[in-house]
């Protein structure tokens, strides 16, 4: 490696999923830049030592996954309008000894939205999941406007409580439930996000398709499995449906440019994704 090399990497665990390394060293690449990105386990209590080895190392940047979206917002310097309102990081420039956080999930979720057209208005919204990529979730619906309601459901009722404490505050309508009742509330919703890692390993979806809406919008934020049981069970709905690679590919575009300056090439992005994944049918 050359000296003039910059790093970047992803923390997280598990880690091993992650197509994150892929992805930027193909945005690096397509620019012409002498970066390279590379992936790092880190177990939730190694997270503040880790940060600390990160520093030492004078990192140019990392991304942040599950579980530490929210915990390593302690060990940072700054941190961007987004994150303090998401309380949750996912990205962090390293400029010149500074550590900041953004959260670049906000942008990464809704883009895809707005590139539907989504006309939010009177809508139903049910979230699955109350962790870091779920707060970034209500931020980001907080914004759009005419929302009618948000059902968060979760197994934990207390930390789902405390996220609608996060959107009531932003001027939303909350309601929490139990994550094995999301099923009551599915149906009448037009809007279906899971931010859970359930899906992730090929587990069952808690909702089946008779509980999604036809017509209706089903977007599933894991996107390894490309299609997962959610994703079938709303295509068998006949449901639109919003990929987990789209919202990685827009929220690692942003971290890129953050980093770089530079406008991220999100087709070489794409094509690195679906080359992997194959087109999704």
């Amino acid at each position: 490696m050359q000296a003039s090399t910059k790093t970047y990497c992803i923390i997280g665990d598990p880690i091993h999923h992650s197509l994150s390394p892929a992805m930027q060293n193909a945005a690096f690449a397509a620019k012409g830049l002498n970066c390279t990105y590379i992936a790092f386990r880190v177990p939730e209590a190694e997270l503040k030592e880790s940060i600390e080895s990160l520093r030492s190392i004078n990192i140019s940047g990392f991304n942040v996954t599950t579980p530490h979206k929210t915990q390593v917002m302690g060990y940072l310097d700054e941190l961007e309008a987004t994150a303090k309102k998401a309380i949750a990081v996912n990205t962090v420039n390293n400029i010149e000894g500074i550590f900041r956080g953004y959260n670049t999930d906000v942008y990464g979720f809704i883009e895809p939205l707005r590139k539907r057209r989504v006309d939010f208005r009177d809508m139903h919204v049910l979230l699955l999941g109350s962790g870091g990529a779920a707060r970034a979730v209500v931020v980001a619906l907080a914004e759009q406007n005419g929302i009618a309601k948000l059902v968060i459901a979760n197994r934990d009722v207390q930390r789902a409580n405390e996220l609608a404490n996060l959107g009531a505050g932003l001027g939303m309508k909350c309601q929490v439930v139990p994550l094995d009742k999301a099923q009551d509330s599915s149906l009448a919703c037009d809007l279906i996000v899971n931010a859970t890692t359930l899906g992730m390993n090929n587990e069952s979806s808690v909702i089946d398709y008779e509980h999604i809406q036809k017509g209706s919008i089903v977007y599933d934020i894991v996107y390894r499995p490309l299609v997962t049981d959610l994703i079938e069970n709303a295509k068998y709905a006949q449901a639109s449906i919003v990929y987990g690679y789209e919202m990685l590919i827009e929220q690692g575009a942003k971290a890129f440019e953050i980093w770089t300056g530079l406008s991220a090439p999100r087709d070489a992005m794409k094509k690195n994704l679906l080359g992997i994944f194959g087109e999704p049918t």
